[in-house]
C-alpha cells in the first residue's frame, strides 16, 4: 500500500480526472442509442448533466498536469524522452478539450436551428480515449 503523500494525492487526482473525462465520454456514449428512445429531451439532460462532471474533471486533469508537471521537472526534465512524452500528451489534452468543446457548440446550435435529434458524433469523442493512455506522467 503507498503511503498517503502530496505524490500519491496529485497522481490519484490525476488518473481520477482522466478516468472520469475518457471513461464518461465513452459511457455516454454508449447510451446514446438507449437515451434516444426516451426523447431528444432525455438525451439533452443527459448531454448536459455529463458536461458538468466531464468539464470539471477536465479542470483537474489540467490543473494536476501542471502539479505534475512541476513536481518531476528535475527529476527527469532533461531527458528527450520525457520531453517528447510530454509534448505528444499536450497536444492530445488540447486536441481533446477543442475537439469536446466544438462538438458542445455544434449540437448546441444545431439543436437551436432544428427540434430534430442529429446522428452522434462520435468521432470527436475518440480523440479523448488517447488521454487515458497518456495520463500517466512518468511513461
Amino acid at each position: 500500500m503507498l503511503a498517503v503523500s502530496w505524490d500519491t494525492v496529485r497522481l490519484f487526482l490525476h488518473v481520477l480526472a482522466a478516468t472520469v473525462w475518457v471513461g464518461g465520454q465513452l459511457v455516454l456514449a454508449a447510451l446514446v442509442p438507449v437515451l434516444r428512445r426516451f426523447g431528444h429531451e432525455a438525451l439533452g439532460a443527459a448531454a448536459r448533466r455529463f458536461n458538468q462532471i466531464a468539464w470539471t474533471a477536465f479542470g483537474v486533469l489540467i490543473v494536476t498536469g501542471i502539479w505534475n508537471i512541476v513536481a518531476v521537472r528535475a527529476q527527469i526534465s532533461h531527458s528527450a524522452s520525457y520531453r517528447t512524452t510530454l509534448i505528444v500528451k499536450l497536444a492530445v489534452v488540447v486536441v481533446s478539450g477543442v475537439a469536446a468543446a466544438l462538438h458542445i457548440r455544434s449540437r448546441t446550435a444545431r439543436a437551436a436551428r432544428s427540434s430534430a435529434p442529429s446522428p452522434p458524433s462520435a468521432h470527436w469523442r475518440r480523440c479523448s480515449w488517447v488521454c487515458c493512455w497518456l495520463a500517466d506522467p512518468h511513461v
